[in-house]
């Protein structure tokens, strides 16, 4: 009877919504004449009989919608009596895990229908979870904002002397004495990148392999050689082909110190480009490799040679465990202004940090190159001469024609206070008496004369100063935390050490107290643009090779819901017990799989790939991983969610050559864009499986291409769902007669796969979209062939008026000449604003240097895109979404609404393809021109993690003003907020109040002369997405110098849909007749700022390398602005001041045991530290998150 009761006031419910959706539909259809434009009522009677009808037939189609809705609930009602004899069972509607949770029972043979409950009026959000962006930023006493150096620094260039981007240093030799002399570690280093003038495995065949069997030998014969590597991609491939003597030597040099891996990330990733998720999975990949195979935990980060440094990966790297980091390339003004102040080390704060949970020490090299010429000091001719792998004679020399000498008894004297002049003459930059020296440059060390050479007369050298007390210098080979170790022991007792506490303090720091350390400053912000000389800004590699940029974002989107997706197929084959339920899952295979993809995504994170700044050859290498990656995870994810669906585990059987479940889009290479296949439809009911890879329960269009224009779709409850056909366009006016686009809104649970049912159907198919054909300064009519499709040509007046499309949140008017963009409206206050959509072509410059695969040197400001002729211009208007395409030479623009209750509704969906294959020398922007009066301020994200705020200055030049956008930027007034979302990484500049551009292409005939040796000019027909987005702002003005900025949960919401689209997979029409059933493994939506980064399943470290019963539960809550409309979202969560029920997050799985761990697994998170405040595993697994806090979990789920 309970049950009963349950279902009929959920019946009654549903009801009540169903009448009032009805009511207001009526009433929309009422008003819509009174808030017709003027221009549009010009219009209306040419076509109101038209358009009466299409609303008379969408009604009639919510009425039966509606009552399939009361017959399917009555239905389910009946059955569960039936089913339950009347006993309670399952659950009502109630709140858990931070979202609204649907009842459900779970049976093992029979369940009801999913379906997701309304999403309310207003998104609830917890008022304690607004304080935390709307607090005042504060910048500590001995604190360094980027942005306030950006206001001291003038920019200029003046000649240094020796020292050509610096100043003369000046020293005094009694400045150094017995009890505090100099302490000099030279470190020893090789770097190796994977892939850039070489493929990775010819650099690799070539080069790497032999600097690493040269390693165990030469730091074997002497136990005061030192030498670090950072690149596990190379060292997991040495690994895997030496014996075991030659590993047990490794093992002994890591041991002894000789050794150190920093960092230990699979490359060292570019920190522009590179998202999030990819800097995060690439770190674990190789910190897991070193855990298993070397038992090392790396302390230091070394990142000598990405185009700018981010303050994500220095998060990153604390979350990790480590303590220490050191970066190069920074602009050199900066490190001329940072040197004087004696600021170039510094402990590395987060600017959303409150306190000094993100801080980590890091280390700014001060001079222009990580080689042996800019390290020892500030005069690289004579830092040539300690070189020795320039020993005349060689294969390379010094430029400066003053080669290196052998020492020897007779000149070690004067080599020695030579050399000894540059050491302190560096040490005079920094605030402690340790210098540290690199000693090292691109593939170093790969022969063994160059380890005699180089160490031999080193060690003489070292030799010489420590023999000589009066000279006060303590010399010797280190390794990098060597280096900071020392510095740590001088910074022991200083203020920021006291303040830390033991509790807070990195691991191996010195105790505090004490008093007299040396104080090093705080510093927050990041170090993009990058300009090495003169006005020589490193912006252009931020949009360059843009097709793989966005092939690198698909490979990560696919490789989370393939993680995702395995992982919870294991979980429930445990859950089952195995046996007869598990047999035939391929779940050794599934993991070598996702391993591989792991690999080459992190791969592809190295700066000179996702970058776009290698040689052709090795870009083809690169996206050939890359697109088998992709083809592997479908393979993975088809054979997950094969097992999941089917109502009867028993029935699971793989046959690789015999797919059950197919996924709809194919790529025919690597270097093509996706194409969707076609279905083949027919009377009997083809299903369809819907995949959700996000956490967030969601209602969006899935859309997929079948054989035939009468098509009926129908839930897995057999509720006839809205849809809509729209033609493939095989050329702008010729659609196809043999494909056709089936689109329709599919309700999916988080992490959930939907069944849907599609059958061909005359008479209840889905409902064909309008097409509307303009171009202006035509002579004859446009030839359209559509058939099956309703086609007008406006002519007169009706072709000269705006054109609009609009949903229930935005109404957009675009042009009739050009059909780009020109007004937004919000709905339903009405406020209307200036959204104008132009591109722009930048050239380069007459000078010597011009615009590369790095730089971006450009010709003066952008000119407009001219017309040879008018563009064809398509207006789609449908049920599910409607669209306006401009057809140009060189891109086709499209600008779409989506039709319904989704968060993808609130924005426009704007997409570009592109083609500048014929051109020399030019790149295509889009530029967005609004009434948003953002003055010389703008905000762009870093790694997608969190935003920077940007400032455009006229000292500088336009190039410098430009700024990686690896996923949104924004513009934003008192009264109003307009943000780009970006499925790929591009660069993004606000060069005017009010403006916002992207540039989406480059195609550049000559090098840049930075070691590349070529041009861009392999460019694809290149895809680019992205949500625009205009919110309303309310509340209190954020300070205009504020470090600190959030974007909205609508826009988190929206990003995160662009990012992970809804998956479909068709099952074979030829599988036979299997029960299927849909999945909700969540209980309900996790909390709106709770982002599940990863569920990531952990090697088994036995035999055979499989997959473990652990998993990485990676969280991220994300920080968000609450000075934005929460009303009408159609989000289905809640925020709960960080808390996450573990208990009650999953429908049937449970948590057999919960850790908190680092970010990588290398450490058991210190629950005292302030940047890991994480409960230990109890009973009741609750856990809390901190703002932006990314944390770690090592989980068991069964």
């Amino acid at each position: 009877m309970k049950l009963s009761r349950q279902f009929s006031v959920f019946a009654v419910a549903i009801f009540c919504v169903v009448v009032f959706s009805l009511y207001l539909m009526l009433d929309h259809l009422q008003l819509d004449n009174t808030k017709t434009s003027a221009s549009e009522s010009r219009l209306f009677h040419t076509g109101q009989l038209s358009l009466l009808q299409d609303k008379i037939d969408r009604l009639e189609h919510l009425l039966a919608e509606n009552n399939h809705i009361i017959s399917n609930i009555r239905d389910s009602v009946v059955n569960l009596k039936k089913e339950h004899g009347g006993h309670p069972g399952g659950g009502g509607v109630g709140v858990g895990g931070g979202g609204l949770e649907v009842g459900r029972v779970l049976q093992n043979n029979s369940h009801p229908p999913l379906i997701l409950p309304p999403a309310p009026t207003v998104l609830p959000v917890d008022a304690e979870d607004c304080k935390f962006a709307a607090r005042d930023a504060q910048k500590p006493s001995d604190g360094v904002q980027v942005m306030d150096v950006y206001d001291l620094l003038s920019f200029d260039n003046p000649d240094g002397g020796v020292w050509k981007q610096g100043f003369d240093i000046s020293y005094r030799e009694d400045e150094w004495d017995e009890r505090r002399p100099l302490e000099v570690y030279v470190v020893p280093h090789s770097h190796n990148d994977p892939g850039w003038l070489k493929t990775f495995d010819d650099y690799y065949r070539d080069q790497t392999q032999h600097i690493l069997n040269n390693m165990v030998v030469k730091l074997s014969e002497d136990s005061r050689r030192k030498m670090i590597w950072s690149e596990i991609s190379y060292f997991s491939k040495w690994w895997s082909g030496i014996d075991d003597q030659k590993r047990d030597a490794v093992k002994s040099l890591l041991r002894s110190g000789q050794l150190e891996m920093a960092t230990g990330g699979w490359v060292m990733p570019d920190e522009a480009n590179s998202h999030y998720y990819a800097l995060i999975d690439q770190l674990i990949e190789g910190h897991q490799w070193l855990e298993t195979h070397l038992g090392v935990k790396p302390t230091t980060g070394w990142a000598v040679d990405p185009f700018g440094h981010s303050p994500s990966m220095a998060y990153f790297l604390k979350k990790a465990g480590l303590s220490n980091m050191l970066i190069q390339r920074v602009h050199y003004s900066i490190k001329k202004h940072f040197a004087a102040q004696k600021t170039l080390e510094f402990y590395w704060r987060q600017n959303w940090d409150p306190s000094s949970g993100t801080d980590i020490l890091c280390h700014m090299m001060p001079f222009y190159s990580y080689d042996v010429p800019h390290t020892c000091g500030p005069d690289p001719k004579i830092c040539c001469q300690f070189d020795f792998k320039r020993l005349p004679g060689g294969r390379i020399s010094c430029p400066w024609r003053i080669p290196p000498q052998p020492i020897t008894e007779a000149n070690v004297q004067e080599r020695v206070h030579l050399l000894l002049d540059q050491y302190r003459k560096k040490s005079k930059l920094f605030r402690s008496t340790v210098v540290m020296a690199p000693l090292g440059d691109d593939f170093r060390y790969s022969e063994s004369t160059e380890w005699d050479q180089q160490f031999n007369n080193y060690q003489k050298l070292f030799d010489y100063m420590n023999s000589h007390p009066e000279l006060h210098v303590k010399a010797q080979f280190g390794t990098i935390s060597d280096y900071f170790a020392a510095l740590r022991r001088q910074a022991a007792g200083s203020s920021h050490q006291a303040a830390a506490g033991s509790s807070s303090r990195p691991a191996g720091s010195p105790s505090a107290g004490g008093g007299g350390g040396i104080e090093l400053p705080v510093l927050s912000g990041d170090f993009f643009t990058y300009a090495d000389r003169d006005d020589h800004y490193w912006s252009g590699y931020f949009t360059s090779r843009p097709f793989y940029k966005r092939l690198d974002r698909m490979l990560e989107a696919h490789l989370r819901a393939a993680e995702i997706l395995y992982s919870l197929t294991l979980a429930h084959i445990r859950h089952l017990g195995g046996g007869n339920h598990g047999d035939g899952y391929p779940a050794a295979d599934g993991y070598r799989l996702l391993t591989e993809a792991r690999r080459n995504l992190g791969l592809f994170q190295h700066h000179d790939a996702v970058t776009g700044t290698a040689k052709d050859w090795v870009v083809i290498d690169y996206g050939t991983r890359l697109f088998h990656s992709i083809l592997n995870l479908k393979q993975v994810m088809v054979n997950s969610a094969h097992w999941l669906i089917l109502k009867d585990k028993r029935q699971y059987s793989h046959d690789s050559s015999k797919a059950f479940l197919h996924m709809d889009e194919a790529q025919p290479s690597q270097d093509a864009l996706p194409r969707k296949t076609v279905l083949k439809i027919g009377a009997k009911q083809r299903s369809l499986v819907v995949y959700n890879p996000t956490e967030q329960d969601r209602s969006s269009a899935a859309t997929v291409y079948v054989d035939t224009p009468h098509v009926r779709v129908v839930s897995e409850a057999g509720q006839s769902i809205p849809s809509q056909m729209s033609a493939v366009w095989e050329t702008p006016t010729q659609a196809s007669e043999e494909a056709f686009q089936l689109s329709f809104v599919a309700q999916v649970p988080a992490f959930g796969l939907s069944v849907y049912y599609l059958s061909e159907s005359l008479v209840d198919g889905a409902h064909k979209a309008n097409y509307t054909f303009l171009q202006q300064d035509r002579s004859e009519q446009l030839s359209v062939t559509a058939k099956h499709f309703t086609v007008s040509r406006p002519a007169g007046l009706e072709a000269a008026a705006p054109l609009s499309i609009k949903n229930a949140h935005v109404h957009i008017w675009s042009s009739a000449s050009t059909g780009l963009m020109e007004k937004y409206q919000l709905l339903p206050d009405g406020s209307e604003h200036e959204v104008k959509v132009h591109f722009f072509w930048y050239g380069t410059t007459s000078n010597r240097d011009k615009s590369g695969a790095y730089l971006f040197m450009p010709d003066g400001e952008a000119k407009p895109y001219s017309l040879s002729q008018p563009p064809l211009i398509r207006v789609t208007r449908g049920r599910v979404f409607s669209e306006i395409t401009s057809c140009f030479q060189h891109f086709t623009h499209m600008a779409r609404l989506y039709h319904g209750t989704g968060v993808e509704a609130h924005g426009v969906e704007l997409s570009n393809l592109v083609d500048i294959r014929g051109e020399v020398n030019k790149e295509l922007a889009m530029r967005i021109n609004t009434d948003v009066e953002s003055k010389d301020r703008f905000f762009t994200d870093l790694n997608g993690f969190q935003i920077q705020p940007r400032r455009t200055t006229s000292k500088l030049p336009l190039q410098a003003n430009f700024y990686p956008m690896t996923s949104m930027a924004y513009l934003q007034d008192p009264a109003t907020r307009l943000t780009l979302l970006s499925a790929q990484s591009l660069g993004a500049a606000s060069l005017k109040s009010g403006q916002l551009e992207v540039i989406l292409d480059r195609r550049l005939n000559q090098d840049d002369n930075r070691g590349l040796g070529q041009g861009v000019t392999d460019n694809k027909l290149t895809a680019s997405t992205f949500r625009l987005l205009l919110e309303r702002r309310e509340g209190k003005e954020e300070d205009a110098a504020s470090p600190v900025s959030y974007p909205s949960i609508v826009s988190h919401m929206s990003l995160l849909f662009l990012n992970h689209p809804l998956l479909t997979m068709a099952v074979s029409p030829d599988s036979g007749s299997v029960a299927l059933r849909s999945t909700r493994p969540l209980a309900s939506s996790m909390p709106c700022d709770i982002h599940l980064l990863n569920l990531r399943s952990i090697q088994n470290k036995g035999e055979g390398g499989g997959p473990s019963d652990e998993s990485a539960l990676i969280l991220h809550r994300k920080g968000f602005d609450c000075r934005f409309a929460h009303t009408h979202t159609g989000l289905l969560c809640t925020t709960t001041q960080g808390k996450l029920d573990l208990d009650k997050l999953f429908s049937d799985l449970r948590f057999q045991s919960v850790s908190p761990v680092t970010l990588t697994l290398m450490h058991d998170a210190d629950p005292e530290s302030e940047s890991n405040q994480q409960p230990p595993a109890t009973n009741h697994k609750e856990l809390c998150l901190n703002p932006m806090e990314v944390n770690t979990f090592r989980v068991q789920l069964q």
